[in-house]
């Protein structure tokens, strides 16, 4: 592992790593090869929303740490010397009854609030539907097509972004790996902003394949949330 620092730029941590066929390698390119970037190019980051939130859950051992998705998908593609041109996110908005309790309208209010602070500050939100089953006499909420929409989207971005042959991916699900190795088939390079912890117990997990499909990954940590702190006119909402 060395420390590279460029004129002007942050300070970072390069991992290499000569074997690539287990999880526990260390983070970085997955072949072991340095990066190539010298210059900033620019970027799209792709954000699956239920998973950075519960990440930012469990840094904040069971309390949500409050960033800006904007500043925290600005400052990882800096890292990376990149630049993001757009920012998509991922998400559903809470389950709604036929006839909406107190509880229900309340947690919609609060999500309309968060969307709008989002598309203020220019990021596009793609949004799926939430579903809501009855399991052992408990209810259990799913997030419907949310994947779907990311993968299209992935799809899509060499013949919407012909210039764009790096993207940021932030996310830990293995269903996105045919469209990742499609991207590199068409020269695009996909970057993972992901997390996994150690043991069979462990509560987040990403598998090899994933790890393999993609041109190099790096493991989220708290840091990377407590620097993307929120406008003082936004703290506590």
């Amino acid at each position: 592992m060395e420390n590279h620092e460029y004129k002007g730029q942050i300070k970072q941590k390069v991992y290499k790593d000569k074997q690539s066929n287990y999880l526990n390698m260390n983070p970085g390119n997955p072949k072991g090869l340095p990066d190539e970037s010298f210059h900033f190019q620019n970027t799209i980051g792709f954000i699956d929303e239920a998973f950075l939130s519960k990440l930012a859950k469990h840094f904040g051992k069971g309390k949500y740490i409050k960033f800006d998705r904007y500043s925290f998908a600005e400052n990882i593609a800096k890292k990376q010397r990149l630049k993001c041109e757009h920012i998509f996110l991922y998400t559903a908005p809470p389950f709604q009854s036929p006839k909406p309790t107190k509880e229900e309208e309340k947690k919609r209010e609060g999500y309309d609030k968060f969307i709008y602070k989002l598309k203020e500050k220019g990021i596009q939100v793609k949004e799926g539907r939430c579903q809501r089953l009855k399991i052992d006499g408990k209810f259990e909420y799913y997030q419907k097509a949310v994947d779907v929409l990311l993968a299209m989207d992935l799809t899509n971005v060499s013949f919407k972004f012909p210039k764009i042959k790096k993207i940021i991916l932030i996310s830990s699900d293995s269903d996105f790996v045919p469209v990742i190795k499609n991207l590199s088939e068409n020269s695009v390079k996909t970057i993972l902003y992901t997390y996994y912890e150690k043991g069979r117990k462990a509560f987040f997990s990403t598998s090899n394949e994933l790890i393999k499909s993609v041109h190099k990954y790096v493991l989220i940590t708290k840091e990377d949330f407590t620097n993307a702190t929120l406008d003082k006119g936004e703290i506590g909402k």
